[in-house]
């Protein structure tokens, strides 16, 4: 994302603008995260069962939040109880949806995508904004859980950028 600017600065606030939203809307939580200037490292927790307690109708609303229907002149519209219940109608449409908001690769797709939009509307440009997908790894006890944590919350420190966790610009410690 080159050197700290305002525009750096604006892009890391909208990732974790973003983050807080896609938290409310998929069965994902945030666990921990730091933005830095060309990457970021994210703490998540995935809540299938979650995800399978939510009625059909909050499927579909959770879905219309992060996908809200738009008129041919792509201006938002209201949504409505005819669109809620033409979408319940399709037992399918719900299940598929329902593992979507569950989904890590959905999740980073929906944090992804539009930040690449908007950076190359801003620049003027086209293509890949991210280079590479993303990667992951599983944390299978406490030990790793703390570990992690402890390297996310602390990365700015050790890469020199903040003096301390508390201080470090654009991380869940701050």
């Amino acid at each position: 994302w080159g050197e700290e600017s305002q525009e750096g600065t604006d892009r890391k606030a909208w990732i974790e603008n973003r983050l807080k939203e896609l938290a409310e809307i998929f069965a994902i939580s945030v666990g921990g995260f730091s933005v830095l200037d060309n990457h970021l490292h994210l703490l998540l927790r995935i809540d299938d069962q979650l995800a399978s307690q939510w009625t059909g109708e909050q499927v579909v609303r959770r879905w219309l939040k992060l996908y809200p229907p738009r008129a041919t002149n792509r201006k938002l519209l209201p949504v409505t109880d005819e669109m809620v219940q033409a979408k319940l109608a399709d037992s399918q449409w719900v299940a598929t949806t329902r593992e979507r908001l569950s989904s890590l690769s959905w999740f980073m797709k929906c944090l992804k995508e539009p930040l690449s939009r908007l950076v190359n509307k801003a620049e003027k440009c086209t293509g890949a904004f991210f280079e590479g997908r993303f990667k992951s790894i599983a944390i299978l006890d406490d030990e790793s859980l703390l570990s992690v944590n402890a390297y996310i919350d602390l990365n700015l420190v050790a890469a020199g950028l903040a003096p301390t966790p508390e201080a470090s610009p654009h991380t869940s410690i701050k």
